[in-house]
């Protein structure tokens, strides 16, 4: 690749930047990569591990209240939320490091600057440099969203400044009903806030199972969270140092703190894209093939800014994939399906595959099989609490095709989950597995009998 300055130059360093860059390096590429704000990209820096921390800190008041119920007696207890954001800052700026020196280690040039594409094969970044690449990659991942402009919205916060609040507020309204909504008011219900979710489609986590949004919802309003839904804000006014929300119905809500977690945008905007010819697809983000390919032969684009499936490991997975393609000699395309997935929520959820509706659209013959029960960890604690846990399984060849729960531990019992449903195994397969008691998971190798069955054919 002799002519060009480097053989790939990456823009963007969050979690499938650099790992696109790593494994680029490491078969030899030339590899620079430029980064504007700080390495890590959103899940390491203002995503999903300090969002983590903070599902972590928020648990905390509810295993004081449980340890009651088993003979403990705690010490009066008290939280500090600056203490909280300093540890996790702490904690965010080591990730960050660790990050930095990997790439270094791999022999990757970093660049602390914003980069523009200027033509198929050149860079230019903010300090006036120009570098030719034999290949660009796209990584610069996606910026939260606030929707519909409303009066009053410069009042209001994303998530992205919800790791850097002063205090804790005491009174909290949640514009959102997805991951980010509902693992932020986890997050301050848990911390001691008073949470109001407010979300304007029939009822939260869309796209996920009916009865998993279903289950949810109660649990959470158990949990003190007042969820609203078929509703929306529609303007924010300040009143000295609080505010007043106004939603839709008409109902003012004071707070003092108004987040707005309605989704991401792809970070496609002033980046040249437009003037070298890459496409934009119908879903906002770059258009690629199953290589990751843009429509220029030499650009190539993953993770969110794709706006395919926004999760960090698919774009991890999308990045050694693109670097295998390009410079393993091993053309590489990422399997979308069955990606399992989970939303820290309180109650936490883990999914993967068909939803019981997707199945019954999809499938000649669609067998359901659900438990709903209380945890044995609840009869000495005394929580009003449940888990679901239920599999979905076509009818004709007993393979199971979904897998969703709710409840503790559900994001670590999907991720094995997971590798059954993609080894296509069978309900025969999970019924011949031992059960281990007394768990929660156990269930999933348990349940017998059918709940529910739906044979489409009959239906039409």
């Amino acid at each position: 690749m002799s002519g060009y300055d480097v053989d790939l130059f990456v823009i963007g360093g969050g979690s499938g930047g650099v790992r696109a860059a790593r494994i680029a390096a490491q078969h030899g590429a030339r590899v620079m990569l430029a980064e504007e704000y700080r390495v890590g990209g959103t899940c390491v820096i203002r995503g999903c591990v300090p969002k983590k921390l903070l599902v972590y800190a928020s648990r905390f008041r509810a295993e004081f209240e449980d340890a009651v119920g088993y003979g403990w007696t705690p010490p009066r207890s008290s939280f500090d939320w600056p203490t909280l954001i300093a540890n996790k800052d702490r904690e965010i700026a080591r990730l960050e490091a660790a990050y930095t020196a990997t790439l270094a280690k791999a022999g990757v040039t970093i660049v602390k600057s914003r980069a523009v594409i200027a033509d198929a094969h050149t860079v230019q970044l903010a300090t006036g440099e120009r570098v030719r690449a034999a290949y660009i990659l796209i990584a610069t991942g996606g910026t939260p969203s606030y929707g519909e402009p409303i009066p009053g919205v410069e009042h209001a916060i994303s998530s992205n400044e919800a790791f850097h609040l002063p205090r804790l507020p005491s009174h909290v309204v949640v514009q959102g009903g997805g991951y980010i909504a509902l693992e932020f008011a986890g997050i301050f219900a848990g911390l001691g806030s008073r949470v109001v979710v407010i979300y304007r489609g029939e009822n939260i986590l869309r796209g996920f199972d009916d009865e998993v949004r279903a289950h949810v919802r109660s649990d959470m309003e158990k949990r003190g969270i007042k969820v609203i839904t078929g509703c929306k804000i529609a303007a924010i006014k300040k009143t000295g140092d609080r505010f007043s929300v106004q939603f839709s119905n008409g109902f003012q809500q004071p707070s003092d703190c108004t987040m707005f977690a309605t989704g991401r945008t792809p970070n496609v905007a002033r980046l040249g894209l437009q003037e070298v010819g890459v496409e934009i697809s119908k879903n906002g983000g770059i258009g690629v093939d199953e290589y990751s390919r843009t429509s220029v032969a030499s650009i190539y684009a993953i993770g969110d800014v794709t706006n395919r499936i926004n999760l960090t490991p698919v774009a991890i997975r999308e990045g050694a994939a693109f670097s295998e393609t390009v410079f393993g000699g091993k053309p590489t395309a990422v399997d979308h399906s069955n990606v399992p997935t989970a939303v820290f929520s309180d109650p936490e959820v883990g999914a993967v595959g068909l939803t019981e509706a997707e199945a019954r659209a999809q499938l000649n013959r669609t067998d359901v099989y659900r438990a709903m029960f209380k945890p044995l960890r609840a009869s000495l604690s005394g929580r009003d609490t449940t888990v679901l846990i239920k599999l979905v399984v076509d009818g004709h060849t007993d393979r199971v095709v979904g897998c969703h729960i709710v409840g503790e531990g559900a994001a670590e019992m999907i991720q094995i989950a997971a590798i059954a449903v993609k080894m296509r195994a069978t309900k025969a397969d999970f019924d011949a597995t031992m059960a281990l008691h007394p768990t929660t998971a156990e269930e999933l190798v348990t349940m017998r009998q059918r709940s529910a069955s739906y044979a489409r054919e009959a239906a039409e």
